[in-house]
């Protein structure tokens, strides 16, 4: 015998009552949704949840055993007791009266099944596998993940809105870019990507994506910033959507709000995607906390490309050198010797850790320990060069302590 296949439908439960009987995991997986759909969340059950306990305010808890009387009125049920027995009671007294009733124990004996689902702005994907929940949520899952992407959704059919997206590409690695980040970018008919924003990505953009490297000019010149600015207006002015794709985030040195000022003047609408921040991705990624209890509370971060006591400097270093969280210090490979300098003559001491972090978050990733009093000479030795983010303080010798000193015989 064919077992029949069930029939999808999309059941409006706002202001209408949902039966759940059981206060255990299952019915801790199912009541959020059902209270995200406007259900009025009746749950019967003696004890539940912390989980659940906390959403009481939000839905109608009687605390006892399941009585055939609670089904009435309801539209849906959910049995999601561990007790067979139970069960089956809530699916007969739902079957007497017309309601669909879902079992956690037996699908076999259900009138009706959960299927996987999720949610893309307005879309609501749900996939039912033949009982196979597994199998059910790994395809809602590659469904939703295509979706993000851009690599499901006809680009002739999507809804297409002129203006310029900022777009956070996060440290380097490619799979550290948002989903929303890489979604804009795979909408985008303009996209217009820095040197430091994830390039690979750049190569599954479709084919009819324009692409702009602003990383530099004819003649070997970097791009100005006026340029660019003239860039993404003249585009989003020509009705086109534009990706403005940059490393890191767009408001940490990115210069990402010069961008959203010539939007304005422009009248072009501009939203930001922010991305994970390099100062505290890097760090993390290569086991530094830049924060930790007991040890500092703060982080300050700098650029340093600046060196100190030029006239273009905007830092206080002695102010810095004064403070005793984190110091994480961004495009200063170059300066760092001057740096270091000027926050020992503001009285860091000499042995304060420090870690360069260089091509964070890339396969030549790499870690070069010193010290505060060390680093130019470390920097040289172990021929250091850009991009690479400079960590000063505690927290590098909470992540790499020296190993005790070897006891004479």
């Amino acid at each position: 015998m064919v077992e029949p296949a069930p029939y999808p439908s999309g059941l409006i439960l706002t202001g209408r009552r949902v039966v759940v009987v059981g206060g255990g995991q299952v019915a801790q997986r199912r009541v959020p949704a059902l209270l995200a759909a406007g259900a009025d969340v009746l749950l019967v059950s003696p004890e539940v949840t912390p989980a659940l306990e906390g959403l009481s305010a939000e839905l109608t808890w009687v605390r006892r055993e399941f009585e055939e009387g609670d089904l009435d009125g309801a539209w849906y049920v959910v049995a999601a007791t561990n007790l067979s027995d139970v069960n089956e009671r809530v699916g007969l007294a739902a079957e007497e009266r017309r309601i669909f009733c879902v079992r956690s124990d037996d699908a076999g004996r259900a009138t009706a099944w959960t299927p996987a689902v999720g949610r893309h702005g307005s879309v609501t994907v749900a996939v039912l596998g033949n009982r196979e929940p597994r199998r059910s949520a790994a395809l809602r899952d590659a469904v939703l993940e295509g979706l993000r992407e851009g690599t499901i959704a006809d680009r002739r059919e999507r809804d297409r809105v002129a203006g310029v997206t900022l777009v956070g590409g996060g440290p380097g690695d490619p799979d550290l870019v948002t989903v929303a980040g890489r979604k804009a970018l795979m909408e985008a008919d303009v996209v217009v990507a820095d040197r430091l924003a994830p390039r690979e990505l750049l190569s599954d953009l479709p084919a009819d994506v324009e692409l702009i490297d602003v990383a530099k000019l004819p003649r070997g010149r970097s791009a100005q910033q006026e340029e660019i600015n003239r860039v993404i207006v003249e585009r989003a002015l020509a009705g086109k959507a534009v990706a403005r794709f940059k490393g890191g985030d767009n408001f940490v040195f990115g210069r990402g709000y010069e961008e959203i000022i010539a939007c304005r003047e422009a009248g072009i609408p501009v939203r930001v995607i922010p991305g994970l921040t390099s100062p505290v991705a890097v760090p993390g990624l290569a086991g530094i906390p830049v924060t930790h209890r007991g040890v500092t509370h703060e982080f300050t971060v700098i650029s340093g490309h600046v060196p100190p006591g030029h006239p273009a400097s905007l830092t206080n270093w002695s102010a810095v050198a004064a403070l005793t969280g984190t110091l994480v210090l961004m495009m200063a490979v170059e300066n760092a010797p001057a740096i270091a300098a000027a926050l020992l003559d503001g009285g860091r001491h000499p042995d304060t850790p420090v870690a360069v972090v260089c091509d964070g978050s890339m396969p030549t990733e790499r870690t070069v320990l010193s010290t505060l009093g060390d680093l130019p000479a470390d920097l040289v030795a172990h021929d250091v060069r850009p991009p690479a983010i400079i960590v000063v303080g505690e927290v590098v010798g909470i992540a790499f302590p020296k190993p005790p000193p070897k006891l004479s015989p």
